[in-house]
């Protein structure tokens, strides 16, 4: 994540914030100088953004920033197509003033250009016109996934009422229990054909599944991504829907430094509370994407199962036989500690992370640790 702007601070000539909506732009403006800001509001076409930063003088020694959020990158690809350089700013990490209760949008345009100036923002990586596709898809992917899951547990639910009980087995939504649930004929003609039309929709989402599971599978292949997806499959609990999420919603793993900088964005390193002698850590932060991070806590699951490599196919990489035995030794290590699954869970998950770091950025591995 970038801490500074877009272009060195001797050539800024002016630093403007645009507090964007949806059919309105608020911009201040405010020289490197200092001084009061200067705020006008604009209209969110693309004619009047132009018109904007002509008046400004054109885009060169313009540093502009907005925060992210519903509007997307739009904005940012249209001033970068203009030649201006701009930061999109993570909103949660805007600094707050104590006892500030007035809100407007001129008031947050000039804090924005001043924290600007001042160099206290913190910014995001915007993605690749690609890589939010890719992300657009699988999050439609996972909405469609939670529609069917509630889809089933409706048409559970009203068999139950009607005394329909499924006996032949111990799990739902198996082959055989959707072969019974299709043989259910309700006493009630109005309560049967409400069953049928639950059901009509429940086999629309399995087919839109179906489209988007074989669509994502082509993509897994090829180019940009078929690397990535091949270096991430090749770790326990990763498959390629899980490493395609991971390299949608993380982007370019070598933008991150250090894998704590990735635990910090992915929100699963604990939050700490210490003062004078006194220190207390609690949960983890939960800040940053929170898709990655169920992505990842989902694959570490996998680690409590001691080391195996298969007896056909691909073989794990170095790699990723090294997380096999270092991931289940510490789940095993912390779970002994009496620590909840859950937490001990997230700890792993956490060193996974750095596993996946290393692999994508292609950091040596520690030659001590390849145990056979």
């Amino acid at each position: 994540m970038p801490d500074g702007i877009s272009l060195a601070p001797a050539d800024v000539r002016m630093f403007v914030s645009l507090d964007m909506h949806k059919l309105s732009i608020v911009a201040a403006t405010l020289p490197p100088t200092g001084g009061q800001p200067k705020v006008e509001r604009i209209e969110t076409t693309e004619k009047a953004i132009r018109r904007f930063i002509d008046r400004l003088g054109g885009g060169e020694g313009l540093a502009v920033c907005y925060e992210a959020g519903p509007g997307g990158f739009a904005l940012w690809r249209l001033l970068t197509s203009m030649g201006v350089a701009c930061d999109v700013v993570a909103p949660s990490l805007i600094p707050v003033r104590a006892g500030d209760r007035v809100k407007t949008d001129r008031r947050d345009a000039k804090k924005l250009v001043t924290l600007y100036r001042a160099g206290l923002l913190r910014f995001v990586r915007p993605p690749t016109p690609e890589t939010e596709g890719l992300r657009d898809l699988l999050r439609c992917r996972d909405d469609i996934r939670c529609a069917r899951t509630a889809a089933r547990h409706r048409v559970g639910k009203q068999l139950l009422r009607h005394g329909h009980v499924f006996r032949e087995g111990k799990k739902s939504w198996t082959a055989k229990h959707q072969a019974w649930v299709r043989r259910q004929r309700l006493a009630d003609p109005l309560a049967h054909e409400a069953l049928v039309q639950m059901l009509i929709h429940l086999d629309g989402l399995d087919r839109q599944l179906a489209a988007l599971d074989a669509k994502l599978e082509q993509l897994a292949g090829d180019e940009p991504w078929g690397w990535q997806v091949a270096k991430l499959r090749a770790f326990r609990g990763i498959g390629t829907l899980t490493a395609l999420g991971l390299i949608a919603e993380v982007g370019d793993f070598a933008r991150f430094g250090h894998p704590r900088e990735l635990a910090s964005w992915l929100g699963i390193t604990p939050s700490e509370y210490s003062s004078g002698e006194q220190q207390h850590r609690g949960h983890i932060t939960r800040a940053g994407n929170h898709h990655a991070r169920r992505l990842l806590i989902e694959a570490a699951w996998h680690y409590r199962h001691a080391p195996r490599r298969p007896s056909s196919g691909a073989q794990p990489s170095d790699r990723a036989w090294q997380a096999q035995i270092r991931l289940f030794h510490r789940h095993r290590h912390l779970t002994a500690q009496g620590k909840r699954s859950t937490v001990v869970t997230v700890a792993v998950a956490r060193e996974l992370a750095g596993f996946l770091w290393a692999e994508l950025t292609d950091q040596p591995p520690r030659e001590d640790k390849l145990a056979a």
